[in-house]
């Protein structure tokens, strides 16, 4: 999905688009795709000879508007799921004048007890079974014998005609939800279809599972723009408001919100459970306000935020995936009610799993029962007219997830970017088109000379913004795969006797070469200290605090003992490189003061350790797992082993792990850590504050507002990589583990009964609306 592989085939010169009868312009391209499905004679250039070069089209990327267009199924009205087809369950809502898609009860179990709770959703029990997706070779034989005209015919003459139609067709549904239209008979579902699309002129597309991709980039754009906006009480951006309330009344179900009229012709509007206060909206914009993420996570989201008015403004679709992933869970957790805020940690999960680069199948088929829990949970918060078809659309997603595969090669976010840059050619605005097509003709020719410059650097052959240029490596030999590529200014220093000792030790404590020898003094030290009788956890700190003194006056003389363990022993040269920004494994990672005054956070580390932990200081049976440690980077040095070897290590500020004073989890999941309190600070030898660069990886930190001193843990992944494990349960596990937040239990949360649930807030003050 590079933009160097894309291809501008086709402009369409017109001012509108060509809706349904775009297949006019696309068939061209359909006689290509016929073409090559047979066979195009190409010459292999490694072979030097002629094979049939064959390619087939597997799907389409695009919106959800063009999918109607390119598909026939009309995404619009009471049908507009393509996935439910004519079991699309939904309900005109006669104040608020559209449709409302709710109805994902049906996807629960059987037995599940919301199917039988009425007064906490719609005021129907319901009892239908999930809808059973229309498989593709019905809808072959339901349209290989359908006609359809193409070209408008029936033109409205004027802006009044057209008013006036609309009126007709409001009166018209209007009376068809008077009419109880929910319990209707099921259409024909052939009727349904607008046209037979021209894909189907290619032999293979009938069999093709998966045909036109639902666009994850506009439904998580859409569902994260209906949530803050609704949750901020954004004036046309809201789905709380008095016509939705009014919707309530015309439902029969949830009194406690229904609008009240005043003696002074006023309408009051009782504070809904998700209705923030000023001063909690003050605290979520301001959350949004003061983040720093790292380096090419996202886009410097505070220049949208305006505390004061207590909105966001111009966000981009980028930014909504951000919010939507991480940093709206973070912001809500202190502004709203637990059975709120869960849901939205929940649906932040499921959309972090959608978009992972790597899909599991066990994964994805629990993720199914996960999506309709979330969203009847949401049925039950937020009102009908919140659920437009974009929140729909998410009950389906992890069905195409394992039919299609990652999401990061099915969605709009490269073609978007395409376009952006397409619109960039135009400079004469009389003529967009040919302006168009004469960059793009120019950008065409660079592309193709680049492939030939080997000695220039192009968009082939650079690399990304973060890599290592392994080219810099020459000889030099780097210990523990800590090599990578140094930014800025290198300042040489000289390591003082404590920290030279807390640096060498450390590369002793993980040189593979030096197991022996540290099975052998632990044995020496055993056998020694008999007579005492010292507690294993008392031999351990003895065995830390000598060993590198013993192992530079033991191997020397040793004829078995190799070159490498000898300059081991002796230590690094104390003249050290000090670095205060580095590139390792995808990560850019800054020291804290040099990014003191910059809008970005590159100096969060995690390290994973294994441990031994001791029940008490007689404890001869530790136990050993494995401790995440979260820091704050303070220096980066390279030791240098006089020539034989270089070591780059990090010096972080641990939070303490060992106490709930320096971390902890909240009761969503949250992991929040106090960087008050520090462990391994390096003022006592016995401490560690040194790491290898190759062990770290990266994090950043939210601050708590409610909380002072406590930072909430977000997790950063190097881009272009995909770490696919062995594909086993433990592999799982141990991506569950990189969520930002813990997976909710709505099932535990929920309420038992609508006696017991408060839809409003009695803690607020009314709202106002004028009649």
């Amino acid at each position: 999905m590079k933009q160097s592989s894309f291809i501008l085939s086709m402009i369409i010169p017109c001012e509108k688009g060509p809706g349904n009868d775009i297949d006019i312009y696309m068939q061209p391209l359909i006689e290509e795709l016929k073409q090559l499905w047979v066979g195009v004679e190409t010459y292999d250039v490694l072979k030097k000879e002629n094979f049939n070069l064959r390619a087939a089209l597997l799907w389409t990327i695009n919106d959800f508007p063009a999918y109607a267009n390119l598909s026939g199924w009309s995404t619009k009205g009471r049908y507009a799921c393509p996935c439910c087809a004519a079991q699309t369950c939904s309900k005109w809502l006669y104040n608020g004048k559209k449709f409302s898609y709710m109805g994902h009860r049906r996807w629960l179990d059987e037995n599940h007890r919301f199917r039988y709770e009425k007064n906490l959703f719609d005021g129907t029990e319901e009892f239908r079974r999930a809808p059973e997706q229309t498989t593709r070779y019905d809808i072959w034989s339901m349209l290989k014998h359908m006609q359809f005209s193409y070209g408008k015919t029936n033109q409205l003459p004027n802006s009044r005609a057209k008013k006036k139609n609309k009126e007709v067709y409001d009166h018209d549904v209007d009376q068809l939800s008077d009419d109880d239209s929910d319990e209707e008979d099921d259409p024909n579902e052939a009727e349904l279809w607008k046209k037979r699309s021209i894909f189907f002129e290619l032999p293979y597309w009938k069999h093709n599972i998966l045909r036109h991709n639902l666009d994850v980039m506009h439904i998580e754009k859409n569902v994260c723009e209906n949530i803050i906006g609704t949750i901020l009480n954004v004036d046309g951006k809201s789905k709380d408001n008095l016509k939705s309330r009014l919707d309530l009344v015309d439902m029969g179900i949830r009194h406690e919100l229904h609008p009240q009229q005043l003696a002074n012709g006023k309408t009051s509007l009782p504070p809904s459970i998700f209705t923030m206060s000023k001063k909690e909206k003050e605290v979520f914009c301001t959350v949004l306000k003061d983040i720093k993420v790292p380096d090419g996570y996202a886009s410097n989201i505070s220049r949208c935020v305006s505390v004061k008015d207590r909105r966001l403004y111009s966000l981009k679709s980028h930014d909504y995936h951000i919010l939507m992933q991480d940093l709206m869970p973070v912001a809500l957790r202190n502004c709203m009610s637990n059975e709120v805020t869960s849901c939205i940690i929940e649906l932040s999960n499921i959309m972090k799993v959608i978009c992972g680069k790597v899909l599991m199948v066990e994964e994805l088929e629990k993720l199914q029962d996960r999506v309709a829990l979330t969203l009847c949970n949401l049925e039950k918060i937020f009102p009908p007219s919140f659920f437009t078809i974009m929140v729909h659309l998410l009950v389906h997603l992890p069905y195409e997830a394992k039919v299609g595969g990652p999401v990061f090669y099915r969605w709009m976010y490269p073609n978007e970017r395409f376009l952006c840059k397409l619109k960039s050619y135009c400079r004469n605005k009389c003529y967009p088109e040919g302006s168009i097509v004469e960059g793009y003709l120019a950008e065409e020719c660079l592309t193709f000379y680049s492939r030939y410059m080997e000695d220039v650097e192009t968009r082939f052959n650079r690399s990304n913004r973060n890599d290592v240029c392994s080219s810099n490596n020459s000889a030099e030999t780097y210990l523990f795969g800590s090599y990578g590529e140094p930014l800025g200014k290198v300042e040489i220093a000289q390591l003082d006797d404590k920290s030279w000792v807390q640096a060498h030790r450390y590369v002793l404590f993980h040189h593979n070469s030096l197991d022996s020898l540290r099975t052998e003094y632990k044995e020496e030290l055993q056998s020694r200290v008999r007579s005492r009788r010292l507690h294993q956890q008392e031999i351990q700190k003895l065995f830390t605090e000598t060993f590198h003194e013993w192992l530079g006056r033991t191997v020397w003389n040793r004829r078995e003992v190799s070159e490498e363990v000898k300059w081991l022993s002796q230590g690094p040269d104390r003249i050290v490189k000090r670095y205060n920004a580095f590139l390792i494994n995808g990560f850019r990672f800054h020291t804290k003061s040099r990014e003191r005054l910059r809008r970005t956070q590159n100096c969060g580390v995690v390290v994973t350790s294994s441990i031994t932990s001791y029940a008490s200081a007689r404890d001869n049976h530790p136990v050993e797992g494995d401790v995440e440690y979260f820091g704050v980077l303070t220096d980066i040095i390279e030791l240098d082993y006089y020539g034989r070897g270089k070591v780059v290590l990090f010096r972080c500020d641990w939070a303490d792990v060992n106490t709930t004073r320096g971390i902890k989890r909240d009761q969503f999941g949250f992991t929040v850590v106090n960087f008050s309190r520090l462990i391994h600070t390096g003022q006592q030898l016995m401490d560690e504050p040194y790491v290898f660069s190759s062990q770290v990886k990266q994090v950043f930190y939210c601050h708590d507002p409610m909380n002072k001193g406590w930072y909430v843990v977000l997790r950063n992944t190097p881009r272009d990589l995909i770490d696919i494990g062995d594909g086993n349960s433990d592999d799982i596990e141990r991506r569950s583990k990189t969520l930002p937040f813990a997976a909710q239990n709505l099932d535990g949360t929920s309420t038992s009964s609508s006696s017991q649930f408060q839809w409003a807030r009695e803690d607020m003050d009314v709202d106002f609306n004028e009649n």
